[in-house]
């Protein structure tokens, strides 16, 4: 079956009518069985005959018997004996299955509990026509197993979804779905699959968006009924799922939850660029911008974590345009002033910095000057910040020294000899800046050698340009003295 709805051989809706009131009345003396083998007996007709309302009413009575009887051993054994029935109706099947997923609520104890909801992921086990709803269960499933304190297999339990394949599930559920995945895995620690899971997530899907009146509202909301109302083939109430489809295109909330998770699989990582766009993101949220509890933190971090990335051609460009942001002086005048000394060719001492700005940095959660228990990541971070002060001097030397004697360079820089020869070795490694260290004369070059090939490539240059001038030169002078021969001729004619 494709799972179109089938046009009925015949209309049992009389017959379900007179036989409902009558099972109930059985069902109601404790015959709990008999009841249902009433409607079983009926169930068998409707369904050879494709009458699909009368056969989702006929096994939504059997399993609310069950139900309401409370046993839930009957319930669970109904459950799968319905959708095993030949030629059963996918729509009946998922409308028993929404079904029994609403009585997870009033199951009385966990055991029983867990006793339906595996059922319910046994019946809908390699069922498309289910997937939302085994996913769903799993999802409840998932949860039971972390507030019983087991986060490993609650991580498992969600984590084996794959819910970007459901075409039958809406966008924001299916982020809602991954978001969920990856906070697990993060609670779990388990940081390679959070990070493989969150790239599952479209960016573009967060992208902002012209807000809808209440009348485009109503308007959309009127079509998807519309729309779920052929789908199903009966009223909306009955079967037509209106979470299908996403009404509200508001996604800030999808936004922030993505966004805080990268940043925090990033400094885990201490993949600082990365943290840093990541928080430039969430800047160019309309709910953060227009909060100042939330836009100062976050462009104090975009400041700080721009700064602690490694130095390279994109991290010096992203520096840039961060101190064009005029926000960042009107609202953090100290992350300014000390992204002003980054971006500008100046020597910069680091003792100076920590007396400057280390009461203001290590007051957040970025920073701590010592060791911090809770967090070690935050007094690594101070120390990659010394790190990029040192690496900024070295560059600024290079740009105006070509030679330099190594006890002058260590007076320059405000270091040892031997810390002084490893970052210089570190951004020579990382091809950052060109150096060569004569240790027995004790000097430091760093003017890069130019081979036979460079040497005559710019003799060829110099001496093109030359000729260039030459020629121009002899033009000026040829005319000069065309000029000069014309007044004479023109002054004897007057």
């Amino acid at each position: 079956m494709s799972g179109e709805v089938l046009k009925a051989d015949r209309d049992f809706t009389k017959e379900v009518d007179s036989l409902v009131p009558e099972a109930e009345s059985v069902a109601s003396k404790g015959q709990t069985q008999d009841a249902i083998d009433k409607l079983l007996a009926l169930e068998k007709q409707t369904r050879q005959a494709s009458d699909l309302p009368s056969t989702s009413r006929l096994i939504v009575k059997i399993v609310t018997i069950c139900k309401e009887s409370g046993d839930w051993g009957l319930l669970n054994e109904q459950v799968l004996l319905l959708s095993k029935k030949h030629g059963q109706l996918k729509q009946a099947i998922t409308k028993m299955v929404q079904v029994v997923m609403g009585f997870l609520d009033e199951v009385p104890d966990m055991d029983k509990k867990l006793s339906v909801i595996e059922a319910l992921r046994t019946v809908t086990e390699g069922k498309i026509f289910v997937e939302v709803e085994r996913a769903r269960v799993t999802r409840i499933l998932s949860q039971i197993k972390r507030d019983q304190g087991d986060v490993t297999a609650a991580k498992d339990i969600l984590c084996e979804l794959q819910v970007e394949t459901f075409g039958s599930m809406t966008r924001r559920e299916k982020t809602e779905f991954i978001l969920e995945q990856v906070a697990l895995c993060v609670e779990d620690g388990d940081w390679t699959q959070g990070s493989i899971l969150s790239r599952k997530i479209s960016t573009r899907y967060f992208a902002r968006r012209p807000k809808k009146t209440k009348e485009e509202m109503e308007k959309r909301k009127a079509e998807l009924e519309e729309k779920a109302r052929k789908q199903a083939g009966t009223e909306v109430g009955d079967n037509a799922d209106l979470d299908k489809q996403d009404v509200d295109d508001d996604v800030t909330d999808l936004k922030l939850r993505y966004y805080e998770q990268q940043i925090t699989l990033a400094k885990h990582d201490d993949k600082y660029l990365e943290a840093c766009k990541d928080y430039r993101q969430v800047l160019d949220t309309e709910a953060v911008e227009e909060n100042t509890d939330l836009l100062k933190p976050t462009l104090q971090r975009v400041v700080y974590f721009a700064l602690l990335a490694p130095y390279d051609n994109e991290q010096s460009d992203l520096l840039h345009r961060i101190a064009q942001d005029q926000r960042i002086s009107s609202t953090c005048p100290t992350e300014a002033q000390l992204l002003k000394l980054f971006t500008v060719p100046e020597l910069m001492r680091w003792p100076s910095i920590a007396s400057n700005f280390g009461s203001h940095l290590t007051s957040t959660d970025i920073f701590a000057a010592q060791e911090d228990k809770e967090d070690a990541k935050r007094h690594q971070r101070w120390l990659d910040l010394r790190k990029r002060v040192i690496e900024h001097n070295v560059r600024v030397i290079a740009k105006y020294y070509t030679r330099v004697t190594f006890p002058r360079l260590t007076q320059l820089l405000d270091l040892p000899a031997q810390e002084t020869e490893k970052y210089i070795s570190d951004l020579v490694t990382n091809k950052t800046v060109y150096a060569r260290i004569d240790r027995p004369a004790g000097v430091v070059s760093f003017e890069k050698k130019r081979d036979a090939d460079e040497v005559l490539n710019e003799w060829s240059g110099n001496m093109k340009s030359l000729l260039g001038l030459l020629e121009r030169i002899d033009h000026l002078i040829t005319k000069e003295e065309m000029m000069a021969r014309i007044q004479p001729a023109a002054a004897k004619a007057h």
